[in-house]
């Protein structure tokens, strides 16, 4: 189940706020990466939720929220966030994204400065290359052609390593089930999205407190990407998950638990 609310433009927003540690807890707003829902979180929220408010939400496009299809930017997406967070009367919190989600958690550190109290960006890059754009096209249009399914034996590999997607098999199956409901057109547009998205210029602008987090068998944004993300934040830290993959706040939920903690702590003290 899910709360909702509906953005300035119309686009309802599928959103659960876990405040079981009550109105003074620290806030913590977690962002999803693409195909997948605020479910990727779960265990993490799990970890955090006995001292933290927790607030999670699909993007729209993405799960229970709703699926216009139009031109995704990684500021329109922020906005959502900056709407939602209105809309449960949080006045800031620590943003964390993973993936897409790292984009959009890019996007309101930049955009909505005086509402970051601090930034963990998992598994996730400011900029996918010059060839970005027609890569991320050409996935779109196999999803597009040849169905979500045609995706999901390359998705799978990427998200999880091997012993997880042995042991953790329904874990596994509940996610591809979640990237095969897409909305087919909804993916284009966001592989589109990320596929021109570049948040390089605004980096240096970033002041709070950040955790750069990326699994050391992240083929979709590896180590270096995450390095250049530490090198353009000051003052940011760089974690390297020994044996993670793409998907670390649900294949290594603690040690991304950690790291925002981490946030929390240094965002009281700054």
């Amino acid at each position: 189940m899910a709360d909702r609310c509906k953005t300035s433009d119309g686009c309802e927003i599928a959103y659960t706020l876990h405040r079981g540690a009550g109105a003074n807890a620290p806030r913590v707003a977690l962002v999803h990466s693409l195909a997948l829902d605020r479910s990727i979180w779960d265990d993490v929220v799990q970890a955090l939720a006995r001292d933290t408010q927790v607030l999670t939400f699909d993007c729209r496009g993405h799960g229970l929220s709703g699926q216009p299809v139009m031109t995704y930017t990684p500021q329109l997406f922020a906005r959502d966030l900056a709407e939602l967070m209105d809309h449960v009367q949080w006045p800031s919190a620590v943003v964390g994204g993973c993936s897409m989600g790292g984009m959009v958690a890019q996007a309101f550190a930049i955009g909505y400065p005086q509402r970051t109290t601090g930034l963990v960006l998992i598994d996730t890059t400011a900029w996918y290359g010059a060839d970005a754009p027609k890569v991320w096209r050409e996935r779109g249009a196999t999803g597009k052609q040849k169905g979500m399914g045609a995706l999901v034996e390359f998705q799978t590999g990427r998200w999880f390593g091997d012993a997880f997607r042995a042991n953790e098999k329904a874990t596994v199956d509940r996610l591809v089930k979640v990237f095969l409901d897409n909305n087919v057109d909804c993916y284009v547009k966001t592989c589109e999205m990320l596929g021109d998205g570049d948040l390089r210029a605004g980096l240096a602008s970033v002041k709070v407190p950040t955790a750069v987090v990326v699994g050391e068998e992240d083929y979709a944004t590896p180590v270096a990407m995450a390095e250049a993300l530490h090198q353009a934040i000051a003052g940011s830290t760089l974690t390297v998950l020994p044996g993670g993959r793409h998907i670390t706040p649900t294949e290594k939920p603690q040690d991304i638990a950690a790291r925002i903690r981490e946030v929390i702590g240094r965002s009281k003290a700054a």
